[in-house]
């Protein structure tokens, strides 16, 4: 029993292999429970925020178990459910707890531990033997008494001053002192109340006689109080009722000071709410309503069902009959998306139906917000829908009826770094398989894994072929940038077809969306003498040119610098930019169609937290005519008036070198043709190649997923690829080169002796060196119907091996389980 037990397994968020063991202090031994926050010191002074997840009264066997600092919840915020859920992940992105409960739990409820220099007694020590600079630093720290390294810089406008605080530090003049700050804080809000004195029509009409020959201001004040509060019996926001009386706060003060208001403070919602009337379920078309009917049909015998429905087709419509059924029987759904910028949208579709029962989670909410709505999910009133992005599966859902996957054949859905480096799609099914609840799975152009398990019988599948309303599929057409060159009809990097239609398009009042997979305005910076292009200094990679800053930018690790003015290998002073990004396209059309205003949706345009909707808000209502994206322009989102759609460049999408290629380059151009003519007329697509008569276009023209499936899966089995095998990807990083490969070769040979032809490699990547590191690469390939839990145990014990001999100790061995 929890009351009983004296010791504590806990999870903290750092890369450890191991739980930790902590003594139970006796005042708190009956108020402890598993999944409870609590404050634990790991080593000697730093201390972490840890989540328990087991009561015992084992003390460890190898070191003396600390006790617990703090204990930081009456109730736990962490589920037993959760802990299962944290436990399945790594055991099979083969990471640690830790870095799983660093990636799930808000990092405002993990308190941040903050490290301040402390000056010690010094009367006895010789402060002779102090450096000017360490002098000042002393003189400092007695003033204030404690401060942190970068506070110090500031006063003694040193910027290095580590070394000095180190020497301090060993002479004995000074120490360091952990200290935890509160990350997350309720938002509250002063508000105004009538005093009872007033409430009385006599009393009060007297006073606004009063205020209105006195102090007209502050009758505006009383006045705007009482239409908010008509029955003058709540409490209204001080803020918002200054703003609309048209007062400041010295208004509102005197009032408060004769005695006619109270002021209070009360905590705050920092999410939106759902302001508007709900409308009643929505009709489905005969199509959808058979998607439907097949769907509940095949749920009954099937975990996970896939909705293959072409573009357009209102799968959408058909989630939210299914979702009304899941809230109906006390439940609760998980909608995920790939995309921040689909959320957006779909918000608002599914609060006009579901109003304030529907919850978002997502990445560019602020670290508060996120803590927010993770409390209320473990509230007596939890979100019955929660709409988010991968990180949603981490919320502590308290009755998990459905999870549905849109789009489920985005890479989005893959965490890259840090660890876990979890899909959030094939984490959705162990979650739901966990929580006793169903998977609904939708995409007009499944994942090649996802169509085997359907048809291998794993998953239900369903098709939904029809576009709503009756709407015809777009025409897609190719433009030959080969021809047009020869023939000189190229206006920049436009074709003349497609700069006709989007004349015509214009003229005609309609939208277009222009697709780019290259964000900034040019890919290089070269010399038009020898052919030199300036690389990044810290990646092997040559720098993308960004105009709007002049700026050549390194889009693996963030170097910047300005472009040079001559060239360093043959001093030439003719450079120039070459290649098309989206912000060179931007440019281009300025010229091209000069009346037509344009926008563009990049990572670059959407940084700050509500551009995303910015820009699709503006879209919608028509104030834009033209949107040039990157992939975010791709991904399901609905607009009814765009009427053409323009693929810029095919041929590097074909030529990336990887086996999913063909699969991501079919997506993305399918995916990104079904925006066009989803309301009233026939849409165009307009795909630029200087290969028209690839097989991979040709299919997407004629809108054939299955003629794909099939030549990728023969493909596939004959270079054993998935879904034929598993793959995991093993990444070897150290600063030298050498060292990498040297490692690398030793790690690839011992797992080769243990797993025989299953290892490949190791290889240099495509880009060896990223921010200082160099990279080698080793992949192994896994049988489906082999033990995965062997494999584990093989690799643990390989690595355990290999960070025996001393060389290895500084190589970092990432795992990448299923990598995308």
């Amino acid at each position: 029993m929890a009351d009983l037990a004296t010791f504590a397994d806990v999870i903290v968020p750092i890369a450890i292999p191991d739980l930790l063991t902590y003594r139970i202090p006796r005042e708190v031994e009956k108020e402890v429970q598993i999944g409870q926050r609590i404050i634990v010191r790991v080593g000697k002074r730093k201390l972490y925020t840890g989540v328990i997840v087991r009561l015992h009264g084992n003390p460890p066997k190898n070191y003396q178990a600390k006790g617990i600092e703090y204990l930081l919840d009456e109730t736990p915020v962490v589920t037993r459910e959760q802990l299962k859920f944290w436990a399945w992940l790594a055991e099979y992105y083969l990471c640690t707890l830790g870095e799983v409960m660093g990636a799930a739990l808000p990092s405002s409820m993990k308190l941040a531990s903050e490290t301040r220099i402390v000056p010690l007694p010094s009367e006895e020590l010789d402060t002779a033997t102090l450096s000017d600079n360490e002098f000042l630093i002393l003189e400092a720290l007695e003033l204030q008494k404690k401060l942190q390294v970068d506070e110090i810089a500031e006063i003694v406008g040193i910027k290095t001053v580590q070394p000095l605080i180190n020497s301090l530090i060993k002479k004995g003049f000074a120490t360091t002192e952990e200290e935890l700050r509160h990350r997350y804080r309720p938002k509250f809000e002063e508000t105004l109340a009538l005093e009872e004195a007033f409430k009385e029509d006599e009393t009060l009409t007297a006073l606004i006689d009063e205020l209105e020959r006195r102090a007209p201001r502050q009758s505006d004040l009383l006045l705007a109080y009482l239409r908010e509060a008509p029955q003058m019996d709540k409490d209204v926001a001080k803020v918002a009722l200054q703003k609309k009386a048209g007062v400041g706060a010295t208004v509102t003060k005197a009032l408060i000071d004769k005695g006619v208001f109270r002021l209070k403070r009360r905590e705050v919602n920092r999410l939106a709410t759902f302001e508007g009337d709900t409308r009643q379920s929505l009709e489905l078309n005969p199509s959808q309503q058979r998607a439907l009917d097949d769907t509940r049909k095949l749920l009954q015998h099937k975990d996970v069902v896939l909705i293959h429905g072409v573009t357009g087709s209102g799968k959408t419509e058909v989630y939210v009959k299914l979702i009304e059924e899941g809230i109906e029987k006390g439940g609760q759904v998980l909608y995920l998306l790939p995309e921040i910028a689909l959320t957006t949208q779909l918000i608002e579709r599914l609060r006009v139906y579901f109003g304030d029962e529907v919850g978002v989670y997502h990445s560019r909410f602020n670290q508060q917000e996120r803590a927010e709505v993770w409390l209320k999910m473990l509230s007596n009133k939890p979100y019955k829908i929660i709409i988010g992005a991968r990180s949603s599966v981490f919320l502590p859902f308290q009755h998990l009826q459905l999870v549905i996957v849109d789009e489920e054949h985005e890479s989005s859905f893959k965490q890259f770094r840090p660890a876990p480096r979890y899909n959030g799609r094939d984490a959705s099914v162990v979650l739901a398989l966990q929580s006793k609840a169903k998977v609904v799975m939708g995409s007009a152009t499944p994942a090649i894994e996802t169509y085997f398990n359907a048809q291998e019988g794993r998953y239900g599948l369903v098709e939904l072929n029809e576009r709503y309303g009756g709407i015809q599929m777009p025409e897609i057409l190719c433009a030959d940038i080969r021809r047009e060159m020869a023939r000189k009809t190229m206006r920049a990097h436009f074709t003349g077809f497609l700069v006709e239609s989007m004349e015509q398009v214009l003229k005609n009042k309609k939208q277009i969306i222009l697709f780019q997979n290259r964000r900034g305005y040019a890919p290089l910076w070269r010399c038009l003498t020898c052919g030199w292009v300036p690389e990044c200094e810290r990646c092997d990679v040559s720098l993308t040119y960004h105009k709007r800053h002049h700026h050549l930018n390194c889009h693996y690790c963030g170097y910047t610098q300005q472009p040079p003015l001559k060239c360093k290998a043959c001093g030439s002073a003719q450079l120039t930019d070459v290649g098309f990004g989206t912000e060179r396209i931007e440019e281009d059309l300025k010229e091209i169609v000069p009346s037509a205003r344009v926008a563009r949706m990049d990572l670059d345009t959407t940084r700050s937290k509500h551009a995303y909707i910015e820009l699709i808000t503006a879209f919608e209502r028509g104030e834009i005519d033209i949107l040039v994206g990157t992939q975010m322009v791709t991904k399901g989102l609905d607009f009814e008036n765009v009427a053409l759609v323009g693929v810029l460049s095919a041929d590097q999408m074909l030529r990336f070198p990887d086996f999913r290629a063909f699969e991501r380059a079919y997506q993305l151009m399918t995916q990104v043709a079904g925006r066009a003519g989803r309301k009233g007329e026939r849409g165009k697509v307009i795909i630029q190649t200087y290969d028209p008569d690839h097989w991979v276009l040709r299919l997407v023209i004629d809108s054939s997923y299955k003629k794909l499936y099939e030549r990728e899966m023969i493909e596939r089995k004959g270079y054993q690829y998935p879904p034929h095998v598993r793959l995991i990807r093993l990444d070897i990083r150290h600063k030298k080169q050498g060292v990498a490969r040297t490692s690398a070769v030793q790690l690839a040979d011992e797992l080769r002796a243990e797993l025989g032809h299953r290892v490949i490699g190791p290889e240099a990547p495509y880009v060896e060196r990223v921010n200082n590191y160099y990279h080698q690469q080793i992949l192994i390939k896994i049988e489906r119907q082999a033990s995965m839990q062997r494999f584990r145990e093989v690799f643990a014990a390989t690595l355990d091996r290999f960070y025996a001999v001393r060389e290895n100790r500084s190589v970092r061995v990432v795992p990448d389980v299923d990598p995308s």
